[in-house]
């Protein structure tokens, strides 16, 4: 019996060391700008996504979770802060339906797998397609909640459009990596 409890324990602590872990390397990922044409990139949706591939979809959620409570306690998480405010100033700002949308997206993407038996094209295809469905969620929160900050005809102009080469080119290195 105090074997099971201490490997319940070790299990416990192994999840909340790899949740941490994750939230830091999102963190970092969201203070990293990659020069981009028409607008910066950073490879926070390429990290969620692998966070998801990576831990599956109960740890990763959980640590996606971590992350925005973080971010709302006024931890300087987020992209942009504290430059544009921190806290719930920042959460419920133009970005937030794109922070909530990282929730689904990362569970998707840790939930649902390819298997190995379809040819090495076939699973390149199918990952880049189950990446794509799961980044859509962060576009589709994103696009929604934006609507209260954006005019309904510059919606998708500015709130997907300029971001969508960069997330062609992020969902195709991790279907590479993960074929």
């Amino acid at each position: 019996m105090e074997i099971t409890k201490t490997l319940q324990n070790y299990k416990f602590l192994k999840y909340f060391l790899l949740m941490i872990l994750g939230s830091i390397l999102l963190t970092m990922s969201a203070k990293i700008k990659i020069p981009f044409y028409p607008v910066p990139m950073t490879m926070q949706t390429f990290v969620v996504i692998m966070l998801g591939i990576v831990l599956g979809s109960r740890v990763a959620t959980s640590t996606i979770l971590l992350y925005l409570f973080e971010g709302l306690c006024g931890l300087p998480v987020f992209s942009n802060s504290p430059e544009k405010g921190v806290g719930i100033i920042y959460f419920t700002g133009p970005t937030m339906g794109y922070l909530l949308g990282f929730i689904p997206a990362v569970f998707f993407s840790g939930f649902l797998k390819v298997h190995y038996k379809h040819s090495l094209i076939i699973r390149f295809i199918l990952n880049f397609v189950l990446y794509a469905f799961s980044v859509s969620f962060i576009y589709i929160f994103g696009l929604i909640w934006l609507l209260n900050y954006v005019p309904t005809e510059k919606l998708w102009a500015l709130g997907a459009l300029p971001f969508l080469p960069a997330e062609v080119l992020k969902i195709s290195i991790l279907a590479i990596f993960t074929t």
